[in-house]
């Protein structure tokens, strides 16, 4: 387990693919920051998904609610990077 102080965006898509793979027709190296989860192809369940195997890779606890309730790339970063600062 890595104890990390910080989830990059690069590091969200990586876990995003692996998670839940991607949709070959969205560009998740372009700028997604504030794209809908939804526009990107991932739903609610591949959100729990990369939300368990952050919480593995990073040694966190999330609140299931609040990472649903995170819609973009954004507002998910922020929510895990409370969590780890939290954690810290």
């Amino acid at each position: 387990m890595t104890q990390q102080k910080e989830l990059t965006l690069q590091g969200l898509t990586t876990i995003l693919k692996a998670a839940a793979g991607a949709d070959e027709e969205v560009d998740l190296e372009g700028d997604i920051l504030d794209v809908e989860f939804a526009d990107l192809g991932y739903d609610s369940l591949a959100l729990m998904e990369t939300g368990s195997r952050i919480e593995r890779q990073f040694g966190v606890r999330l609140n299931e609610a609040t990472v649903l309730s995170a819609t973009t790339p954004r507002a998910f970063l922020a929510v895990v990077n409370e969590s780890l600062a939290q954690a810290a």
